[in-house]
């Protein structure tokens, strides 16, 4: 069962400029507000590269967490032209990164580069959401599980902390469709996951474990009751100060 603090993740992925960090003021606000429930959750934002400098002093500060959404696959410096290493990241004082999207696995992200990058992301003291997902295909055919141990187990080392590792399973054919799994559906995922994951890494403590796909303030009500799941990576809906609060507000509810 899932213990202790939610994460509630916003990926902003191609949105935002510099005046955009007054939804985050208002997000920042609520929180600040919300004395009943604000020390049960974490609120950590993933705006674009553009803005990782910027908000991360801004809200050095303040309750809200800034996360990258990627990095390059190689350290330090380098002839790697318009990318951006890990190192580099880590020197804006950003301290959690957002890996494996579908999107980017969508643009040609393989396991070996993932696996790199990840690496990378922990040896620079990053907390990774790592995220893994089945698509339409694969779900038809039951793969789910299968995919999602396949995705996992080609990335991460034995050897890593898994404490400094966020798992996010986002459903590749709910991502922007405003289709769900289903309440039993997602609950049986998750709790297999979990039991995958403390065998393999021979943990004595639940791993965190997001969902992602098609969040909103109606899908968090429908899925608060799963206990296995520690918080929510929500894409559309954090754009929106009023969409991202709701989130909260009908978990809390």
């Amino acid at each position: 069962m899932a213990n202790g603090i939610r994460y509630f993740v916003g990926n902003w992925k191609m949105f935002g400029i510099p005046s955009s960090y007054k939804i985050l003021d208002k997000i920042n606000g609520y929180f600040i507000k919300d004395k009943k429930n604000n020390k049960k959750y974490k609120i950590i934002i993933a705006p674009p590269l553009t803005l990782l400098q910027d908000f991360s002093k801004r809200f050095k500060n303040k309750k809200i967490n800034i996360s990258a959404q990627n990095c390059y696959h190689k350290d330090n410096f380098g002839a790697y032209t318009g990318n951006v290493s890990p190192f580099m990241i880590k020197k804006l004082g950003i301290n959690y990164i957002i890996i494996g999207h579908s999107e980017n696995r969508a643009s040609g992200e393989n396991n070996k580069i993932i696996k790199e990058k990840v690496a990378l992301a922990l040896k620079n003291n990053f907390t990774v959401i790592f995220c893994i997902g089945e698509n339409k295909q694969e779900k038809k055919n039951k793969k789910t599980i299968k995919v999602l141990k396949k995705q996992v187990s080609k990335v991460i080392k034995n050897k890593y902390n898994f404490k400094n590792i966020i798992i996010a399973y986002e459903p590749v054919w709910s991502i922007g469709s405003g289709k769900l799994p289903s309440p039993h559906e997602l609950k049986k995922n998750a709790i297999e996951l979990k039991k995958f994951l403390r065998e393999k890494f021979r943990l004595n403590y639940n791993p965190k474990l997001l969902y992602g796909g098609s969040v909103d303030k109606n899908s968090v009500h429908a899925f608060k009751s799963i206990k296995e799941l520690d918080g929510f990576l929500i894409g559309g809906a954090s754009k929106s100060s009023k969409n991202f609060v709701d989130i909260i507000k009908n978990f809390y509810k």
